[in-house]
């Protein structure tokens, strides 16, 4: 990879990730989870999807068998779990006496397909790996949950950006699976406007490209550096970039492409009445992917039977579109979330 494209590898909050943990919680355990013969919404089947995850705690049941604790939380686009494991996130949220404290918690948090170490295109399949969708990676995050680590049911289930949407969808898909839901930098509606312009400055740019050669390139084409500088830029996330900047990571054409062009089947629009969890939507007023002038978010939150939203105001505190990630700004919220919940629960 060229240096000019390496120095646009620190995208979104959400794309990028650090090992570093705080002493007042316990390192990640990590492992992987083989799903055989996973059929995609595509059709086409792959014959081992290897789905990675971290995990923090331990899981407990109760007298019936019924997991009572677990958290799932997902991250967003070109990202992995280990992107949580920072003093931005994991630093305000899982020690003792914090939010998520996961003395108390099994927080679980997944690599989805096609990201970090989980199943993608670059492990050797190129453009002949399935074409995935964020249904898809919801019942693989599933089936690891329920199959791989014998969790039946979450306590949260939560997740930024693309993780975000994906807590939509798991409020649809699997509507008794989970006491909570929350949303981060999200909207509940199908990928259009901004968002779906950049998404496809993005899929014409490597498509597009001679280099790319139908995605059998021996080295990363010139379009990855437009991709990455176009993910640069709608992150507006210059703290959390330039932090990361020592820390870069090499990036692939055909997995940022498969990637972006996932969220082709997101649109929990129609199904919103259905979820039947409390769910509690956060945004921040300055998010260029998801913008609030729109009024999306608010209108739609009321067709949710349980459903709240909250907009984070513009200040020097908040990052933009990463915002979901400085848990700082809404940690709050969440604690209060989750002792309403747990009273609901109680009730």
């Amino acid at each position: 990879m060229n240096s000019t494209i390496r120095s646009f590898v620190f995208v979104l909050s959400s794309f990028a990730a650090t090992s570093v943990f705080a002493a007042d919680y316990p390192a990640p355990t990590e492992g992987d989870y083989t799903i055989r013969d996973f059929k995609f919404t595509s059709g086409e089947t792959l014959p081992e999807l290897r789905l990675h995850y971290r995990t923090l705690g331990n899981p407990e049941k109760d007298a019936q068998g019924k997991t009572t604790n677990a958290v799932l939380i997902m991250h967003g686009t070109t990202g992995s779990g280990a992107q949580f494991i920072r003093p931005e996130f994991a630093g305000e949220l899982f020690g003792k006496g914090q939010p998520l404290d996961a003395t108390k918690f099994f927080i679980v948090l997944p690599d989805a397909i096609g990201h970090g170490k989980s199943s993608k295109p670059s492990d050797g399949m190129h453009a002949k790996f399935p074409r995935y969708g964020y249904i898809d990676m919801v019942e693989a995050q599933y089936r690891l949950l329920s199959e791989g680590l014998g969790v039946n049911h979450a306590r949260l289930v939560m997740g930024t950006s693309m993780g975000g949407m994906h807590t939509w969808l798991w409020g649809e898909l699997h509507s008794d699976f989970m006491d909570a839901l929350m949303p981060l930098a999200s909207l509940p509606t199908q990928i259009s406007g901004r968002n779906r312009a950049w998404r496809r400055m993005i899929i014409d740019a490597i498509r597009n490209d001679p280099d790319w050669r139908d995605g059998d390139y021996a080295t990363q084409p010139p379009s990855l550096r437009t991709a990455i500088e176009m993910l640069w830029f709608m992150s507006s996330n210059p703290v959390l970039r330039q932090k990361e900047a020592p820390t870069l990571a090499k990036t692939d054409a055909n997995d940022v492409l498969y990637a972006i062009e996932a969220s082709h089947d997101y649109d929990p629009g129609p199904n919103l009445e259905k979820i039947r969890a409390p769910l509690l939507a956060i945004n921040s007023a300055d998010d260029l992917i998801n913008p609030r002038e729109p009024g999306i978010l608010e209108r739609e939150i009321k067709r949710v039977p349980k459903g709240r939203a909250v907009v984070i105001p513009l200040s020097d505190k908040t990052r933009g579109h990463g915002s979901h990630t400085i848990a700082a700004l809404w940690k709050d919220q969440l604690l209060k979330f989750l002792k309403e919940t747990e009273q609901q629960k109680n009730e």
